[in-house]
């Protein structure tokens, strides 16, 4: 069964290895080596898939810059699945990224029919107070898509590289979708976009941490930034020699654009009518950009031709206390370093002429949670979820009534075991509750070998919760205090 991907409903996901295959996502694991210190959602495998982080992953380890942006539909209570977004937002700005966070009032407005007034008042007294309860920086960005200029006049440019027939394909848009919900999705592309708009800093990775359901917007923004670029960076191969090369096409730049782009790559490059072509690459950019300072320039050359010893030659010039991620890239992916190059000077000259560069949003994609109850968590079912805003003794009263994986019997529990991947309160401490992975695995085996009952757990979770919920929401009157010391955009 194909699985469909709507962001405005719950999607019902019940293999997400499908999602590899149907939507071009990457498993997380093959990226998780190159992560410096993966945060709980990553070792946990909470994050099972993304696209193209190992951009990010390499900023992070070398130190250049690099977003993280994410928004919210100020559309009812939050709760532990924003949570999860939240935290993926906050440990990104933590590890160097510049953050922003969109309240996407324009499509609340559309696709819900809420007033202006009532997206602004979900937007903070929902989202924002516990974004920044849960530790989001003062240096972040927080704004209304309606009253971000920069957000909607990009969205009014994507228009024109978008029509109805790609919106149909991509999110099944009919002819009763009316209009403002199509230019809301324009405004989202325009969200994930933004950070690499020349005001805040020009081109850069981006990160978009996302629950599966909301990759169709991944999919059209990433296609919108090819769209718009005034240059496109392209892998080609020599039919002749079957060698790869680097190429940068233009679209419709003036051949004084091109050999301004000329003039600053290094290495042998060809300039022809719409486009250059990177006939060799010039040297050692990829040690440069990682820091490293090369004392045997005789043999630059030769470990440029043999990628395989380029690691042994790193050994020699450094300490074997070199990262051996960036080791790893050298020798595996000696393209990316370059590429990433290239991507800068491109970005450089386009903006000098006006131009976009923008760099395909990266992104990562998480397990959604189930509901307390069982199946799917429901907004219109207060049981099957908790608010960051519940009442302490609530939250903790909502944990004690969640399914678990238990037997119907104590006997049968002791002789059978649990099972804790059906168990909603072993989800919770999974999830959210519990930081030691070991105590978190004393659990499961427990209860896998009938040492340990419910009763126990649901006690854990419950204390747990309420300890977390009350702290929260002294740290949301704090933030509601702190509020003139962030910067947000609520109309410009």
């Amino acid at each position: 069964m194909t699985n469909k991907l709507d962001p405005w409903s719950s999607s019902d996901i019940t293999d997400y290895s499908k999602l590899f295959e149907e939507f071009g996502i990457s498993p997380f694991d093959a990226i998780l080596p190159e992560v410096p210190c993966p945060s709980t959602y990553m070792r946990r495998k909470v994050i099972f898939g993304h696209r193209d982080y190992e951009q990010i992953a390499y900023a992070m380890r070398t130190g250049a810059p690099f977003s993280v942006m994410d928004g919210f539909m100020p559309s009812g209570k939050v709760h532990l699945g924003h949570k999860m977004v939240m935290d993926q937002i906050i440990w990104h700005q933590e590890k160097g990224a510049s953050a922003f966070v969109g309240i996407a009032d324009r499509e609340a407005f559309s696709v819900r029919g809420f007033s202006w007034q009532k997206c602004r008042e979900i937007g903070v007294e929902e989202y924002i107070l516990s974004l920044i309860a849960l530790g989001f920086k003062p240096d972040g960005l927080i704004y209304f898509q309606s009253g971000c200029s920069s957000v909607k006049d990009l969205a009014f440019e994507l228009g024109v590289k978008v029509n109805f027939s790609e919106l149909s394909a991509i999110y099944g848009f009919s002819g009763e979708t009316n209009l403002s919900h199509m230019v809301s999705v324009a405004t989202q592309a325009a969200d994930i976009l933004q950070p690499q708009l020349e005001k805040f800093g020009g081109t850069k990775p981006v990160v978009i941490p996302v629950g599966p359901d909301q990759d169709p917007h991944l999919r059209l923004t990433r296609g919108l930034a090819g769209k718009m670029n005034m240059f496109r960076v392209e892998e080609r191969e020599d039919a002749k020699t079957g060698s790869k090369y680097l190429s940068i096409r233009g679209k419709g730049a003036p051949k004084e654009v091109l050999q301004e782009l000329k003039n600053r790559i290094p290495g042998k490059v060809k300039l022809y009518e719409e486009h250059l072509d990177i006939l060799e690459p010039p040297e050692f950019p990829f040690l440069e950009r990682l820091g490293l300072e090369v004392r045997q320039p005789e043999k630059k050359k030769y470990y440029l031709s043999r990628i395989v010893d380029v690691g042994k030659f790193i050994d020699e010039i450094r300490p074997h206390t070199f990262i051996y991620y960036e080791k790893h890239l050298v020798n595996k992916q000696i393209r990316k370093p370059l590429r990433m190059i290239l991507d800068e000077i491109v970005s450089e000259v386009a903006a000098e002429f006006g131009g976009y560069a923008f760099i395909p949003p990266a992104s990562t994609y998480h397990r959604f949670m189930s509901g307390l109850q069982g199946g799917k968590m429901s907004s219109s079912v207060p049981d099957s979820y908790i608010a960051l805003t519940d009442d302490p003794k609530e939250g903790a009263k909502k944990v004690k009534k969640a399914k678990t994986g238990g037997c119907v019997t104590l006997e049968e529990q002791k002789k059978l075991g649990g099972n804790p991947a059906e168990c909603s309160v072993f989800e919770l401490m999974f999830f959210h509750l519990l930081e030691d992975d070991e105590e978190l695995l004393e659990i499961k085996q427990e209860c896998l070998s009938g040492t340990r009952m419910c009763g126990s757990c649901k006690q854990l979770a419950a204390e747990k919760m309420y300890d977390f919920l009350k702290d929260h929401q002294e740290k949301r009157e704090l933030a509601r205090e702190r509020l003139d010391d962030y910067n947000i955009v609520y109309k410009e």
